[in-house]
């Protein structure tokens, strides 16, 4: 059989009719009609019929055709015609035509299979199969066959155009595709790493990269000026539908540009991108500050498509007889609310009570919530009486509440509380409500994300990763307040409250890096182990340069609209960062941990907790979780000698004989009385006193199994 002669099946078209075609493919589903048997034949361009007639096909290969089942390999050769008036199937593109072969040959037989693969219907108002409906678990186990689907084809396919979209526009831009290296360095980047074994270094470690970072900043100082990649990345952190512990990100990094050229490039690519999936994108994008986004929609992954912004109503109730949030406010607190609009029928006083108030949003962290509806002018509510007229009337100005609006109001000591529960209870209603339009895309630039976090210890943290700019150099590291009033300049793309990507100005001046370590709390030392080959390059002239990352398996699967970017992946890991279809990860040979010197790292066999025995004292205190300070050590470790001493002393005076023991007998005790009344010392707290820690009423211990 010569394959050169193939014809795909979707590319079947009028100008075939009467022609000899061989086509090549899988049997996607069959009808037996007596003397004619009607066969979906499929390839990736998609299907189309066949038709063994025993007036065409010779009397072997109608034979062999009755034992055709689904997903079979076949090649046949037959005569394209067109079908009769009415038997048209408007579900495939090759619908009015079909192909009475001559030929046949099996390719390759197939088992029963473990769920439907066909998509297409043979007769047109028939359903059509699939594996929408199959577990997630079983198609990813069987993914070769899952894959076969027009579905995942289209998907694979599409993924495949918008990168080579990608790279015919950075190469026009004049941007250079350069690989970097997958087993690096362990860096500190926020997630934890996946680690390799040496086998040439023995107890030494790779890393897979969790981003190419510092390598295409050295790029950058090298003077290639303009890279891209399409890098692998791996993260070993817990997985989302959009999150896997291997992806793709687009990668790009320029220098001598600011903020704007990077907007413009990447506004264009985006667009460009989502065109090849049917959308278009408005352009420019909006630009909102991390402070603005999180004000109003209490997140910094702004969902634009909808409403249901956010308002301070804090200072309406500067001087309220309401309790709560009287309180509220001298802590330092602040009331927030939203205006539902128009949605009063939708939500009832049981649904606003029973469901949001008392349920959903302590459910996202509230302790509590506030509603009122608007009717014939006036606020209704179960507390409207606590409220007095002028800041009943102050809430329907600031809120321009209407009648059949209803008005949600959280208040909260932190703020930042208020805005997480406001913002989560925003997308909560609009989803129920149906206040999200489909098929609506609205991209926005989230900026001036806050350079660093405060730590529980005090201390500050990286927002994003410590090579981000900061707006002013001119800080002092030691001032806790002053770094955590600094901005950076970074930004990230957000489309629809899914951030795409995100990037920054990177700082190329060696004297503000060095403040921002200082900042960090990391030594010299900890900088030249953890950074030293990377800094040491910018002691020869980096220049100004910054980048971004776009992860390109979320923007397929929201270019697709896909619930998961598993759809968009070939061979994807689960939800417990597993691979169904080949095992992996899985245990390995006790030869091969050897050849890695894996089996004993610490030179002797360690169980958990030896470290912390290495003496008596040491035992002592690891069994009884209990700390010693260093000035109890002397006393402590003298009178366990003395103990062990006095021991070794008792079994030299006994001699040979056996101990005497004398058990106590069994006997029940309780307490005098019949009431149960607490001790005076819980009273008044001196039972606690002693506690490391208290909690409530209880002794705070630390825990015993770890």
């Amino acid at each position: 059989m010569d394959f050169s002669e193939r014809i795909f099946c979707g590319e079947l078209t009028q100008e075939h009719l009467r022609r000899e075609a061989l086509l090549c493919g899988w049997v996607d589903a069959y009808r037996d009609h007596g003397g004619l048997l009607f066969i979906h034949l499929r390839d990736r361009s998609g299907i189309v019929q066949i038709v063994f007639s025993p007036e065409y096909a010779p009397a072997e290969v109608c034979r062999n055709a009755a034992s055709l089942r689904a997903e079979y390999c076949v090649a046949v050769r037959g005569e394209v015609r067109k079908r009769l008036p009415g038997t048209e199937n408007p579900h495939i593109e090759t619908g009015s035509l079909e192909v009475f072969v001559s030929e046949l040959t099996v390719l390759g037989e197939a088992e029963p299979l473990p769920f439907a693969i066909s998509e297409k219907a043979m007769l047109a108002g028939a359903s059509s199969g699939g594996a929408e409906q199959v577990n997630e678990e079983l198609r990813m186990q069987h993914r070769y066959l899952d894959i076969r689907r027009s579905v995942m084809q289209r998907n694979l396919a599409l993924r495949g155009r918008i990168f080579q979209c990608v790279r015919e526009f950075l190469d026009s831009r004049g941007f250079v595709e350069v690989e970097t290296p997958i087993l690096t360095m362990s860096t500190p980047e926020g997630a934890r790493d996946y680690l390799v074994p040496s086998r040439v270094h023995p107890q030494s470690f790779y890393a897979l990269p969790q981003s190419p970072q510092l390598f295409k900043q050295l790029l950058m100082i090298g003077g290639l000026e303009r890279y891209f990649q399409l890098a692998r990345c791996f993260r070993d952190e817990d997985l989302r539908p959009n999150r896997q512990p291997e992806f793709t990100q687009l990668d790009i990094e320029a220098s001598f540009i600011d903020e704007e050229f990077l907007y413009e490039l990447i506004e264009e690519l985006t667009a460009r991108m989502f065109a090849l999936g049917g959308i278009a994108l408005p352009r420019p994008f909006p630009r909102m500050t991390y402070a603005e986004a999180m004000d109003a929609t209490g997140t910094d992954r702004p969902d634009l498509r909808f409403g249901l912004r956010m308002v301070d109503a804090t200072d309406i109730f500067a001087a309220t007889s309401y309790g709560i949030f009287r309180q509220i406010r001298e802590r330092g607190g602040i009331v927030k609310g939203i205006n539902i609009q128009g949605q009063s029928e939708k939500l009832s006083k049981n649904v606003l009570q029973n469901e949001y108030a008392r349920e959903i949003a302590p459910s996202f962290g509230a302790k509590g919530m506030t509603w009122m509806r608007v009717e014939g002018g006036k606020l209704e509510s179960n507390i409207v009486q606590f409220f007095s007229a002028a800041e009943q009337e102050a809430l329907k100005d600031r809120f321009r509440l209407a009648d059949g609006d209803v008005l949600i109001m959280v208040a909260d000591p932190s703020p930042a509380v208020a805005n997480s529960v406001l913002g989560q209870l925003r997308l909560h209603l609009a989803d129920r409500l149906g206040l999200i339009p489909p098929d609506v895309f609205c991209p926005v630039w989230v900026t001036d994300f806050p350079l660093f976090e405060p730590t529980d210890d005090g201390g500050v943290t990286s927002s994003h990763h410590p090579f981000t700019a900061p707006d002013r150099a001119d800080f002092d590291p030691a001032d806790v307040a002053e770094l955590l009033s600094l901005r950076s300049r970074a930004y990230d793309l957000v489309i629809n409250g899914e951030e795409l990507g995100g990037g920054s100005i990177r700082i190329n001046d060696r004297r503000v890096q060095r403040r921002i370590f200082a900042a960090l709390g990391l030594s010299e030392e900890e900088v030249r182990e953890k950074f030293g080959f990377f800094l040491r390059a910018f002691d020869f002239g980096a220049p100004p340069h910054g980048g971004l990352a776009l992860g390109m398996d979320r923007v397929v699967a929201m270019i697709l609209k896909t619930p998961s970017i598993r759809e968009v992946i070939a061979f994807p890991k689960n939800r417990s960062a597993a691979c169904p279809l080949t095992g992996a990860p899985a245990p390995v040979k006790e030869k091969q941990l050897a050849e890695l010197g894996l089996l004993n790292l610490g030179g002797r066999d360690v169980l958990p907790g030896d470290a912390a025995k290495e003496s008596r004292l040491d035992r002592l205190s690891w069994v009884s979780r209990i700390g010693i300070a260093e000035g109890e050590r002397p006393l402590l470790e003298a009178a366990i000698a003395r103990a062990a001493e006095l021991a070794v002393r008792a079994g030299e005076l006994a001699g040979p004989e056996e101990p005497i023991r004398s058990p106590a007998p069994p006997s029940r005790r309780i307490r005098p009385g019949r009431e149960a009344r607490r001790s005076p010392l819980a009273v008044d707290g001196r039972l606690l006193g002693n506690a490391p820690a208290v909690k409530g009423d209880y002794f705070k211990v630390a825990a015993i199994l770890e």
